[in-house]
Parts: C-alpha cells; sequence; structure tokens
C-alpha cells in the first residue's frame, strides 16, 4: 500500500498521507510523488482536494534522519534534494481549484506548510502546529517564508518562525493559522461539508479568484483592477456564466460544465 492514498468521492478527491508510525512523516524520496498527486488532481475532473492523514497525525514534515543531512553530505546533493521538495510545494500552489487540508494531531514543519499551502485550514481541537525547523538547526521550507506572512502577519510569521514553538488548535484559530476548529470525530465530516459548499462555485470563476487573491499581496489596486477586468471578460463569455445567470432567474441550482 502507498504511503499517500487517492479516493475520489463524487467531484471531491481526497488525499491522505497515511505512514502513522512515522507521525505521517513525508519520505525523503517521496517528494516526487507529492508533487504529482497534486499534478494529477489538477489535470483531473475532481473539483475540490482534501488533504489529511491517517492515525491521529496530519504530517511530520520530512522523515529525517542521520544520513539524510549533515556535514558528510556534499551540499550539491542537498540542493538537488530541496529541488524536488520546492517542486512538491510548487504543484500544490499552482492548482488552480479549491484545496483543504485537514489537519487532526502534529501539522510541523513541511506538514504545516502543507497544511498552509491549501487555500482553507480544518483543524481538529486536538491539531498542533510548528515551523518547528530552527529547533533542528535548519531554516523554513516548503514556502513557508511566503505562506506563513499572508495567515498571520509578519511579527507573528517570525515569532513562530525564529522560535520553533507548538502551537494548540485554540490559538491557530485566534491568529489565522486555520478557518475554525473542529471535534476531532467531526473533522472529515465538516472538511467534506466546506468541500461541498465550494462545488456550488463555478470552476472557471473560483481558478480566476483563487489567482488574483493569490497574486493580490504583490499587486497595486490597480494592477487588481486591471486583473479584475481581463478575467471578467473572459468569464462573461463561458457557457457557465450564461448557466448562473438562467439558474438565477429559474430559481434553480446551477449546473456547471466549467467551461
Amino acid at each position: 500500500m502507498s504511503w499517500l492514498e487517492v479516493e475520489n468521492e463524487g467531484a471531491i478527491r481526497w488525499l491522505r498521507i497515511n505512514r502513522p508510525e512515522r507521525r505521517n512523516a513525508i519520505p525523503v524520496e517521496g517528494f516526487p510523488e507529492l508533487r504529482d498527486a497534486f499534478k494529477d488532481f489538477e489535470s483531473g475532473e475532481e473539483r475540490v482536494l482534501i488533504v489529511t492523514g491517517r492515525g491521529g497525525s496530519f504530517c511530520a514534515g520530512a522523515d529525517l534522519n542521520v544520513d539524510s543531512i549533515g556535514e558528510e553530505r556534499p551540499i550539491i546533493g542537498q540542493h538537488k534534494r530541496m529541488k524536488v521538495i520546492e517542486e512538491a510545494a510548487t504543484a500544490l500552489h499552482r492548482v488552480s481549484k479549491p484545496t483543504i487540508a485537514a489537519v487532526d494531531g502534529v501539522a510541523v514543519g513541511a506538514g504545516m506548510n502543507l497544511a498552509l499551502g491549501c487555500d482553507l485550514v480544518i483543524a481538529a481541537e486536538s491539531a498542533r502546529f510548528s515551523e518547528i525547523f530552527v529547533r533542528r538547526g535548519l531554516t523554513v521550507d516548503f514556502g513557508g517564508t511566503w505562506l506563513l506572512p499572508r495567515h498571520v502577519g509578519l511579527q507573528r510569521a517570525k515569532e513562530l518562525a525564529l522560535s520553533g514553538r507548538i502551537v494548540d488548535a485554540a490559538e491557530a484559530e485566534r491568529i489565522g493559522l486555520v478557518l475554525e476548529v473542529v471535534a476531532v470525530d467531526a473533522l472529515e465530516s465538516r472538511a467534506r461539508e466546506v468541500a461541498e459548499s465550494l462545488l456550488a462555485g463555478a470552476p472557471l470563476a473560483q481558478m480566476f479568484t483563487k489567482q488574483a487573491l493569490d497574486a493580490s499581496f504583490g499587486m497595486s489596486f490597480a494592477e487588481a483592477l486591471s486583473w479584475e477586468g481581463q478575467s471578467q471578460s473572459i468569464a462573461f463569455t463561458t457557457e457557465d456564466s450564461v448557466e448562473g445567470v438562467a439558474a438565477f432567474f429559474d430559481k434553480r441550482d446551477p449546473e456547471w460544465r466549467g467551461r
């Protein structure tokens, strides 16, 4: 059985990390598989991705061992290893469809940034987050230096990343790391409910909106308006916009076609 499980549930795809004996740490050689899983979802027909873990943990980051780091490994080898981690983080970032992290237990290191790389984070009361890197003599990776300040602001991001301290679910919700906190036994059902609510939106409209929001911190107001104007002009020409208006006047749910 693969450490990475894929299950389709109608228009929802579940991606589950299944290494509970290692608190769902990602094997160093497993990042290409994670990258490919994101690319496969992007090219597939499913419309929402839920990332979660088995056995009471979300993800304990990369599965480090004494042979994976240290002075005995030349820097070129470390750089090659980091490139595949970067590719996995980039593949998640480039997914144009909605993504949800359902976090139970630990989400630390790259595991925390895997969660933050999703559009929405739903956490169980048991969830614990940490940018643990500095406590291992390492620096933040898997996109955390970009993702974390966008969730909690620069000063809080520095405090979390420079200390590597553990953040419990209640604090994570308070400071904006997660969207909401639910009981452990309600985690998957709530993630499913949120995913189903996202299915109410038109796929192309969601794609344009997600791209604009992700880029917004690097755009001026004028640039954002220009982006909106261009994407809206395209949206007006789609079959989905015709269907959306017709469904509104017919007082029915629209049937999206994604074109």
